[in-house]
């Protein structure tokens, strides 16, 4: 079980880097085009709509879909699209999306997501202290999503398009490495007390337990 999932994480791993590659190439070294923006957007779309959609955001994975579908179909058409806009609102959306979707579960009487995700790693109980630390691993992510869309946008309107490419394509995910790593390290350096878990370990939880409910949406 070890073994496949470790293989499935470097597959993941793997299909990322040729996807992010593979969109940068697009973006700054192609001519623009319809195509080019169903490219470099369709993927994220797919994960974000199939994701959206099995974890009970049935709206939200309507919507991806439905945004993948309009842009084939302009490209089917030859209808231009504005292309670096476009490319502005998938990677300030999706992390502007992920920082309101972390948030919505810090409200009274919700569990953040971390916790959610740590109790299903190990077996459904944490210390006090583990479970606080959670809570605050899961603002430390919205703090950092938002950051990133703030980033994104003043580079988009402040510099040129090819910075604020590798910013989005390079710099983004690698930021988001070291935060997963940088955090794993923290953790145990600073509370050698918590149980320990891995990557791995996170991944084979959510794919193997019930899925998460959506959060409550205040009426």
């Amino acid at each position: 079980m070890q073994l496949r999932t470790a293989a499935r994480v470097a597959a993941f791993a793997l299909a990322s880097a040729a996807y992010v590659a593979a969109s940068h190439w697009l973006m700054t070294r192609t001519q623009a085009s319809a195509w080019n923006v169903v490219g470099v957007l369709s993927p994220m779309l797919l994960i974000v709509a199939v994701g959206a959609w099995r974890s009970g955001h049935r709206w939200v994975g309507a919507c991806a879909g439905g945004a993948l579908g309009v842009l084939t179909a302009l490209a089917l058409l030859g209808v231009k699209v504005p292309s670096q806009v476009l490319y502005l609102a998938q990677h300030a959306g999706i992390n502007f999306f992920l920082a309101l979707f972390f948030a919505s579960t810090l409200r009274a009487g919700q569990t953040a997501l971390i916790t959610t995700l740590a109790k299903r790693v190990h077996g459904g109980e944490l210390e006090p202290g583990h479970e606080a630390y959670t809570r605050k691993l899961t603002r430390a992510w919205v703090i950092f999503f938002g950051g990133i869309v703030l980033v994104s946008l003043v580079l988009f309107f402040g510099a040129s398009f090819d910075t604020w490419a590798v910013f989005a394509n390079l710099v983004t995910p690698v930021a988001t490495g070291l935060m997963f790593g940088g955090e794993f390290l923290i953790r145990y350096r600073l509370h050698p007390e918590f149980k320990r878990s891995t990557a791995a370990d996170a991944i084979r939880a959510y794919m193997h337990n019930a899925k998460p409910s959506a959060p409550k949406v205040p009426q």
